[in-house]
This record gives structure tokens, C-alpha cells and sequence, in this order.
């Protein structure tokens, strides 16, 4: 009976710390305190930081760098010298 005891004692200690991290509103269960919902709003967030870092990205290989404007300015104004 001791044995029982201490196993019924010990699963209801187990019961109760799950309790704890599982709660129910509105029908809906929040896992260990809304976690899931927290990482799919981090999910969402990484998203639009992807979609943003894309279109920077196809913005920057667009552009030219300083260098190759200044030599390309040196070209343009040797040829209207030219001219």
C-alpha cells in the first residue's frame, strides 16, 4: 500500500506542474503560458523582415559603387571634351 501511495502521490505532483503549464480560455488551450502564440508571432515578423531584406537586396544589385561611378564620370567628361 506504501508503494501505491507514493506512485499516486508522485503522479499527482506530475499532474498538477503539467496543469500549471497548460491553461484553457475561451475554449482555446495556451501552451505553457501563450509561448505558441509568441512564436508565431515571431514567425510572422521574420517574414517581413525577409521580404524586406529581399527587396533591399535586389535594390543594392541595382546600383553601382563609387568607384565605377567615378570612372565612369571620367569617361563621359573626357567625351564631351570631345565633342
Amino acid at each position: 500500500d506504501d508503494k501505491v501511495s507514493l506512485v499516486a502521490e508522485q503522479y499527482g505532483d506530475i499532474k498538477k506542474t503539467l496543469d500549471g503549464h497548460t491553461e484553457t480560455l475561451g475554449g482555446h488551450t495556451k501552451t505553457l503560458g501563450g509561448h505558441t502564440e509568441m512564436i508565431g508571432s515571431m514567425k510572422m515578423d521574420i517574414e517581413i523582415i525577409k521580404a524586406d531584406v529581399a527587396f533591399i537586396k535586389g535594390g543594392l544589385k541595382r546600383k553601382v559603387d563609387a568607384e565605377e561611378f567615378l570612372a565612369l564620370e571620367r569617361r563621359v567628361a573626357l567625351l564631351e571634351k570631345r565633342r
